[in-house]
């Protein structure tokens, strides 16, 4: 039976590595994958990539994409496996309630892989419908510079000092975004500044 997954975690955890080994799985054994990534990102354009070097191509969605419409005509056409979606914080609400439809109506798998906190430590809108509406909740951990589990990330300007007030989506990698366990981030957020 299928399931709609969410696996989440902080900046730099290997959400991206996770999900393209898990597309690398499905192919190695003949079986048919859809990727998608967010088209707000623009770093990897038309790809899912990863830091340590690997990347698939993906289709990109906006907060306007028919995703249920798109996955069961491409499963209409040649059976999917299961679904991966990377990004997926930047999935609009009723987006998740649709990849809950292609798990429930066409029994295909979702993976959904993401960050579940913004720099200000709010949860973001498709994060939220995921952690509602996923069957399962699987957390990929890192670690903050202190080596406790961050669970928090922060964002800083190019002075290094600590952003908290902007918008909650800004796109950027290790120059703008610092994971830090919840300790840390309290007192980053209060004192503007990185504690190391």
């Amino acid at each position: 039976m299928a399931k709609l997954y969410f696996y989440y975690s902080t900046m730099n955890a290997g959400k991206s590595t996770a999900l393209l080994q898990a597309a690398y799985n499905y192919g190695e054994r003949g079986m048919r994958c859809l990727i998608y990534t967010a088209r707000l990102d623009d770093r990897a354009a038309g790809k899912v990539a990863s830091r340590i070097g690997i990347a698939s191509e993906a289709r990109h969605f906006e907060p306007t994409t028919p995703l249920f419409a798109e996955i069961a005509m491409e499963h209409s056409q040649a059976p999917l496996a299961c679904v991966l979606i990377d990004e997926s914080q930047f999935l609009q609400p009723a987006q998740v309630r649709e990849l809950a439809r292609v798990v429930d109506d066409l029994n295909v798998p979702v993976l959904c892989y993401g960050l579940r906190t913004d720099f200000r430590g709010a949860l973001f809108p498709g994060s939220a419908q995921l952690l509602a509406w996923a069957d399962n909740l699987i957390e990929i951990k890192t670690i903050c510079h202190c080596g406790r589990k961050a669970t928090m990330v922060v964002r800083i300007d190019e002075r290094g000092e600590v952003e908290r007030e902007g918008a909650q989506v800004e796109i950027g990698g290790n120059e703008r975004y610092v994971s830090l366990c919840r300790q840390h981030f309290v007192r980053a957020v209060r004192d503007g500044r990185l504690d190391t």
